[in-house]
């Protein structure tokens, strides 16, 4: 047994590297300020009622300024200010709203929605209202990205009930489906072809301070970083940073989800990133699950070919096949799959490629006295067996975010090309590419956090419908 610490991964903003978002967005710029294309106008499209709208507008109006941090805070950088959304600094670019920009719902409308007892009825008639303001907005406006404000006494019977607080799993989430028609997912899979992200936001988040939520400037960052992200699939926060002196690297994430009644086959999915976090969404084909394993897998064939796709879709978008592929997936590696992901990886002429699972690890480690283990803390059980702490005590944050003892990744090597502490280095880095989110301490990476959103969506796609292959759409 060996064990290291990591030291919390650098990403890339404007003018500088830092390990934090916020601080980096703040101090150098996005990391897209050095690249000509990039947008200096966001433009906001907002469907709610009347007052929801008015709300709204305060809200943007506020986030276009400077917002102190929480009051009284022991951790000054977790709950850092936030430095405002406009040309002088940070993100560097306007936002751009108002009623030319805006749809309204009627109360009336919405009054009849809530009425309605049958959870299935009163979800699809919800999306329904919202669908046809977005449909007008994305059709007739020249909107980036429309925020769907859903008020408070809506969103009480529209969304899940609160479950039992359990920490997060990498697991099939059987909590999913409690009801079968969930708002949020199939407003996203119903809009989808219309081109526009969507961003939805809770009534009560626009107020301030509102209690029971984040504070104020953590709540403008991740809210103004996901519309930053979603507005142009040519936006990049920020980005992972590359080595020269090392081939250029393709990640995939590979995932999948189930019919939304649990019953037909499982179905799989790919997320491919390169290093400035450019994604592509590929829907695979329906799989069969062997009864003595509970576990999903591809043939040899269904590999290939999807493996294949997002290589393809990798290429046509940088001009060039990646030099090493990192495929990560949330389960053993059989024969069948091995072959298949070698024929792709060879057909495309890739001279390195590292096959990885990622699981939940059964065991636990604890440092002496009251404190959890630091996040970075890499643990080598074997040569293909590893414990990796992505949660865990952040120096940078002065204290460990989590409400329960945090619990490590287990990596299992199945093929690597590459050492193990430069593939458990990637995905600590990884880790840290979520745009929804700009505190950095996530468990999962990017790669099998998307994989899970995507088939979240996908479950509410038709067969004939075409998903859009850009991961803003999803998250």
């Amino acid at each position: 047994m060996r064990i290291r610490q990591i030291s919390e991964p650098q990403l890339a903003f404007g003018q500088n590297n830092h390990v934090c978002p916020r601080a980096g967005i703040m101090k150098y710029g996005v990391y897209d300020t050095n690249m000509t294309i990039r947008p200096s106008r966001i433009v906001v499209g907002a469907v709610g009622s009347s007052q929801n709208l008015n709300e709204l507008n305060t809200w943007l109006e506020r986030c276009r300024g400077f917002i102190p941090p929480q009051e009284d805070s022991e951790q000054p950088n977790l709950r850092a200010e936030f430095c405002g959304f406009n040309n002088n600094i940070g993100f560097r670019a306007e936002l751009v709203f108002g009623e030319e920009v805006s749809r309204f719902i009627r109360n009336r409308d919405l009054q009849e929605v809530i009425k309605l007892q049958d959870w299935n009825r009163r979800v699809n008639q919800a999306v329904e209202l919202y669908f046809r303001q977005i449909k007008f907005l994305a059709q007739n406006r020249p909107v980036d990205v429309i925020v769907c404000v859903i008020p408070d006494e809506l969103y009480d019977l529209v969304s899940k009930m609160q479950l039992p607080s359990i920490e997060e799993s990498i697991e099939d989430d059987q909590t999913d489906d409690l009801y079968e028609v969930n708002f949020r997912r199939l407003l996203k899979a119903r809009t989808m072809h219309l081109g526009k992200p969507l961003q939805l936001v809770r009534q009560k988040s626009l107020q301030k301070n509102p209690r029971g939520m984040q504070d104020d400037a953590t709540r403008a960052w991740n809210f103004t970083t996901a519309l930053y992200y979603k507005a142009n699939q040519a936006t990049v926060p920020w980005k992972l940073i590359s080595n020269i002196n090392r081939p250029s690297i393709c990640y995939v994430g590979i995932g999948f989800y189930r019919s939304r009644n649990r019953q037909t086959l499982n179905t799989s999915l790919a997320q491919v990133f390169d290093e400035l976090g450019n994604s592509v969404i590929l829907r695979g084909t329906p799989i069969d699950t062997d009864k003595d394993d509970r576990r999903p897998h591809l043939k040899a064939e269904q590999a290939e070919q999807l493996l294949s796709q997002a290589l393809n879709e990798y290429e046509i978008a940088l001009d060039t096949s990646p030099g090493r592929v990192v495929l990560h997936k949330s389960s053993n590696y059989n024969e069948a799959e091995l072959e298949g992901f070698r024929a792709a990886t060879d057909a495309m002429r890739v001279n390195s490629v590292d096959f990885v699972t990622l699981l939940d690890a059964d065991m636990r480690l604890l440092r002496h006295g009251n404190y959890p283990p630091y996040r970075g803390m890499h643990v080598e059980l074997d040569q293909a067996n590893h414990l990796l702490y992505t949660r865990g005590f952040v120096p940078y944050y002065e204290t460990y975010t989590g409400k329960y003892i945090p619990e490590p990744l287990e990596v299992r090597i199945a093929e690597a090309d590459e050492s193990p502490d430069n593939i458990c280095d990637e995905i600590l880095s990884l880790t840290k590419m979520n745009w929804n989110n700009t505190q950095f301490d996530g468990k999962y990476p990017i790669t099998l956090v998307c994989a899970r959103r995507v088939g979240q969506i996908m479950k509410y796609l038709g067969d004939d419908e075409r998903p859009q292959i850009n991961y803003s759409f999803y998250m």
